[in-house]
Formats: structure tokens, sequence, C-alpha cells
């Protein structure tokens, strides 16, 4: 047995968490920026309950509320430029995967003078403290060193990290994620099973990510119903919280796998939410990997409770419908696009070469 596993995150999962723990926000400095999108941070109440606590231990705050649904280079540099203006000590961010990971990337262009090459590269070796908040159960961004932003210039997403991009601590409250659409909550929850089950997969997982990514496929199993039927209550909330903050953790040791690789193209030119994006793509990548991995992917349907891969991806079909049309040029575009993701590629159980991510492109049409 031989691995080694890093979470320098300090997790703090329970309801009313910041308001019960608010008074640990001191041990970041005075001065903090909260970066949000526009509304749900307010409308969900999470951010109500960080600006009590930062106010209740006398620290003064700015808020940046401008970051996308998939956040920007330009946006971030924006926020960074006005964080050194307003000699800020630590972030905060509050929302999805979006807002979380633009605080990391916010957090490393404030503590160092470096151009978004140099960030790209991990061309740095500290950042500001992140304090990660997340309303969405869905990316685990909160226990990862990945900031994932949108690169036009390249026109698809791009990510880095290392490990002074962890967040130094995450609150976890299932009730900010009360006031989410269904649409939302179940393009999330199939995001949070993507992390766990790639994974679970993945070429670099251990015995004790393997531990951790089951525990989250088995507990998905647990609500995939109630997310079909629209029955979602408390302890399906919090369990679905519990799924994304697992995915998080093993692919903070794991990394992710073509999957996400691909969903980028899905993301950038169909605006398909990430976590629906790359659940559209589950059927093609669990049949091309099974091949490589028949033991681990009937194991994992067995954890959910399905009998067949064909159960499964019926069920998931009936939560997300059928992946987008493509046309012969746009599935060469996308499959020029995502031979960029070598990180995802290398990870991936069964050999991925351009003709195997065209392959998969096209299993998406039938």
């Amino acid at each position: 047995m031989n691995f080694e596993f890093l979470l320098p995150t300090k997790i703090i999962f329970e309801r009313n968490c910041i308001r019960k723990n608010g008074h640990k926000l001191a041990e970041y400095g005075k001065r903090a920026m909260i970066v949000t999108g526009r509304n749900s941070a307010r409308a969900c109440g999470a951010l109500q309950d960080v600006e009590d606590a930062l106010n209740d231990n006398s620290i003064s705050y700015i808020i940046y509320n401008k970051i996308e649904n998939n956040p920007s280079i330009e946006t971030v540099l924006d926020a960074s430029n006005i964080g050194k203006t307003e000699k800020v000590d630590f972030v905060i961010g509050i929302g999805g995967g979006s807002p979380i990971d633009a605080s990391k990337a916010i957090g490393v262009l404030i503590a160092n003078d470096i151009d978004k090459k140099e960030l790209f590269l991990n061309e740095f070796n500290k950042s500001l403290p992140v304090v990660a908040v997340p309303t969405t159960s869905g990316t685990g961004s909160e226990a990862t060193p990945y900031s994932v932003l949108l690169r036009k210039d390249m026109e698809t997403k791009v990510s880095f990290g290392t490990k002074d991009t962890f967040p130094k601590c995450a609150f976890l409250d299932p009730k900010y994620t009360n006031s989410l659409s269904i649409e939302t909550t179940v393009n999330t929850a199939v995001d949070a099973f993507t992390h766990v089950f790639e994974s679970y997969l993945s070429r670099r997982s251990t015995v004790l990510s393997s531990a951790f990514a089951l525990d989250g496929i088995r507990i998905f199993g647990e609500c995939i119903e109630a997310l079909a039927e629209n029955k979602i209550d408390d302890e399906i909330r919090e369990k679905l919280m519990y799924v994304s903050l697992l995915g998080g953790i093993v692919i903070a040791q794991t990394g992710v796998t073509i999957a996400h690789g691909m969903g980028y193209c899905y993301t950038y030119f169909k605006n398909i939410p990430h976590g629906k994006a790359n659940g559209l793509l589950m059927d093609a990548y669990i049949r091309f990997n099974y091949i490589e991995e028949k033991e681990k992917i009937d194991t994992a349907m067995d954890k959910m409770g399905f009998k067949s891969i064909d159960e499964f991806t019926a069920l998931l079909g009936k939560l997300l419908g059928n992946p987008p049309k493509l046309t012969k040029e746009e599935i060469e575009h996308y499959t020029e696009l995502t031979l960029l993701q070598k990180g995802s590629m290398s990870n991936t159980a069964r050999k991925v070469d351009k003709e195997a991510i065209r392959y998969l492109w096209e299993q998406t049409q039938k």
C-alpha cells in the first residue's frame, strides 16, 4: 500500500455553521474581500451570515459581486486590482464553484506580481488566505486547490492550482441550497457525482481516495430517485452537500478525467452548465472505460442500487435530457480543443488519444 493524501482545509459542516463559528474568520486578517455572483449569495442568506460574522468580529470588508457563471481571467484580474488597492488581508468566496474558484485566483493575484501566463503555469508560491462558503452542492471547490477559469483566447476553460491554493477554511451549511431551483439542484448534484465517479476510475486513484469516492457514489445513489421525482427535502440536501464535499476531497488527490476535459466544450459553445455537461457525457464515458475498469464500474453501479449501466444511464437521461446534436465540423473542433486537456487525458483509465476523443464525441450522437 502506497499513497499520499493532502487536505489542509479546515472543514466545518453543520447547519448555521457561520453563525456558530464566525469568530474563526479573525484568524485570517482584519480586512476581507467577499467575492460573489450578482444575487444568489444574498438570496440564500449566506452573504448576510458572513457580513454579520465579520461585523461581530470587527473585520472590515468590501464586496466584489461581478463573478460570472464561468469566471474569466479578465474578471479575476479586475477583482485582484481592487483587492490590492483596498489592501485586503483575505478573500471569502460565497457561491458555487465559480465564486470560489475565482477567489483562489484573486488571492494569488493579490499576493503575487504575476501575469496570467505565470498564473496558469503555477509560477507562484503564496496566496492570500481564502475562505470558502459553498451555496451549491456540486463542484467541491471548497476542498480542492483548483481554480478553473474561462480562457476566451483558447475557447475553453483552463485550471491551475498548488498546495498554496487550497482554501484555509470551508463553511458548509446545507440550508444555503434551499433556494436553488430543481434544475440547478440536479445539475450540481450530477457534477458532484461525476467528481466521485471519475476519481474512482482515475489512474491516480488510491485505496484511500477510492474509499471516499465509493462512499460518495453510494450516497448519490440514495439521492438520485429524489432528484428525478423532485422530492428534495433537508436530508437529501445534506447528503448532496456531503457528496459534493467528498468529490472535492477526492479530485484534489486524483484529478478529473476526460469527461471533464470534454465537458468544457459543451459549456463554452453550447452554454450548458458544467455539471450537466459532464453528465451528458457519462453514457459514452462509462462504456468507453468499461473494457478497462469493468470491476470498478460494476461495483459503482451496485453501490448506487442499479443492476446495469443501461438502467443508470436511462435515469440520468431522464434527469438531463439528451446530448446536443453536433455537426461533423463541431466534432472535429471539439476534438482539437479537448486535446488541450492533457491532465484529464492522462488520468483516464483507458488510453486517450485524438482518435479516442473523436470516438467519444461521435458516441454522444448515437
